[in-house]
């Protein structure tokens, strides 16, 4: 690496803290923020040993420069992290591919998207995808406990359960649970499966597979809440289960990934 490398490093990271910092909201406890500032140094470790091509020139184009400048400006202007997450990914690509080895280009490309999941996009600017976990977790818990008879009424995300009142809040959305599933679910797919093309349509699986989590944590709170009670439901269980989710993610990911390895499945 040239002296030239380590001051866009150095660049990378100051840019990273300011996009962290600019809004704390996301960072609501710990178990929500660790795996958000684990997902960089997986991606530096995942993608060792870094080719460096001795001779490589870092020069941006007029292009390539009023591309990351733009997508910085527009993301401040409106308050977009996820504006600010790909002008960041963008930039961190530019580089790579100007000073990395051809060789190893496919599969920086396919680590980009830790990078890119590594700020708190999802939980700062994807309102609408909680309000849809939510509502979706809300209406397969509703088609579950009617199924095996109980007395379920529901009206958008709350739910009557045999007289019990449960509301699927905004803290059940699952959105900093979704990042670190991301997170996880990313790392064990390009473990298994980061030398094939089925690596990129995985990580459409891997969404399906943590709304599955989520909307199965709803659905085990609503359980504990209906036998022992909402007040046990919401204290350290309600952590718990987050973590449960989590494990129960990252067990998904690596059963489906492993069976395509084996080629049980195309």
């Amino acid at each position: 690496m040239r002296k030239s490398d380590y001051g866009m490093i150095l660049l990378l990271l100051i840019l990273a803290v300011f996009i962290w910092l600019r809004d704390l909201a996301w960072m609501t406890s710990g178990d929500d923020t660790l795996p958000v500032l684990v997902a960089l140094p997986l991606f530096v470790w995942l993608g060792t040993p870094w080719k460096f091509i001795p001779d490589g020139r870092c020069e941006f184009s007029p292009f390539e420069l009023t591309l990351v400048v733009a997508l910085f400006v527009l993301g401040i202007g409106i308050n977009s992290t996820v504006l600010l997450a790909i002008g960041w990914t963008v930039l961190l690509w530019f580089w790579l591919r100007k000073r990395t080895d051809l060789g190893s280009h496919d599969s920086i490309k396919k680590l980009l998207v830790l990078p890119f999941i590594s700020f708190p996009w999802i939980t700062l600017d994807a309102d609408k995808i909680g309000w849809l976990f939510r509502l979706t977790g809300a209406y397969a818990t509703t088609a579950l406990y009617h199924f095996f008879g109980a007395e379920v009424q529901q009206e958008g995300t709350n739910i009557i359960i045999n007289g019990l009142p449960l509301s699927v809040e905004a803290a059940c959305s699952g959105l900093n649970t979704l990042q670190s599933m991301l997170i996880a679910g990313t790392v064990v797919n390009y473990i298994i499966l980061g030398d094939t093309s089925r690596y990129w349509w995985n990580l459409g699986v891997i969404i399906t597979l943590a709304w599955i989590a989520n909307t199965l944590r709803i659905i085990l709170l609503s359980g504990v809440a209906l036998i022992f009670g909402a007040e046990f439901a919401l204290g350290g269980f309600h952590i718990w289960g987050g973590w449960a989710v989590l494990i129960l993610m990252f067990l998904l990911c690596w059963w489906i990934t492993s069976l395509q390895e084996a080629k049980k499945v195309v």
